[in-house]
């Protein structure tokens, strides 16, 4: 897995969008890094190695290391632009990272005990597949737990009910108790009780 996150990268001097397309035809993907009050430096990569990396869900929020010209810059990535319909990367952007400031990352929502929850009859509606959260490079967890199976039916949990890492804080909840967002509830099935209940009713006063 560490493979996966140390990529060689060289520098190009040829930008624009003829050069960008030059360098697709030869199976190499343009690419910038950028931050920590540094210039931008234009790249290119490997298509092969970077698709394969890719296909980690890992990869969006760990810290890669780019072996630029031979010398190791750590970052993370920041966006990536795809090929419309064919699985091709277009480009990419790598953001610096210094260990002791914390980087903003969005990390995803793995859900589990969903069958316990379940069981009570309802559904699990996902409201979200990420979260943004704030932390030092070393402490981004590769994802968040959410364990649902406390959840009744038409119940909500939300963010602030979601337990984060030990130095990881969520970015909406640092705006105040209103981005207190919805992260999964437990809805009653369609064709539940109450509506069964309401059908009986109607039955009873047309009698």
């Amino acid at each position: 897995m560490t493979d996966l996150f140390t990529l060689d990268a060289e520098v190009r001097t040829d930008t624009g969008k003829g050069a960008s397309r030059r360098l697709r035809h030869a199976n190499k993907v343009p690419a910038i890094l950028y931050g920590e009050g540094q210039e931008p430096v234009s790249l290119t990569l490997a298509h092969n190695k970077v698709f394969r990396a890719q296909q980690e869900e890992a990869f969006y929020s760990h810290v890669l290391t780019l072996n630029v010209d031979g010398k190791p810059v750590e970052c993370l990535i920041k966006d990536m632009q795809r090929h419309p319909f064919k699985d091709l990367i277009m480009h990419l952007d790598f953001l610096r990272v210094d260990a002791t400031h914390a980087v903003h990352v969005n990390v995803p929502v793995h859900f589990t005990n969903e069958d316990v929850a379940e069981k009570k009859g309802g559904k699990i509606s996902h409201h979200v597949n990420e979260i943004v959260v704030s932390c030092l490079p070393a402490d981004i967890p590769e994802f968040i737990e959410v364990d649902v199976a406390g959840l009744e039916v038409g119940q909500t949990l939300h963010l602030s009910d979601v337990a984060l890492p030990k130095g990881v804080t969520s970015d909406e909840l640092a705006k105040g108790e209103s981005h207190d967002q919805a992260v999964a509830t437990l809805n009653a099935p369609k064709g539940s009780s109450d509506d069964s209940e309401e059908a009986e009713a109607e039955a009873e006063t047309t009698e």
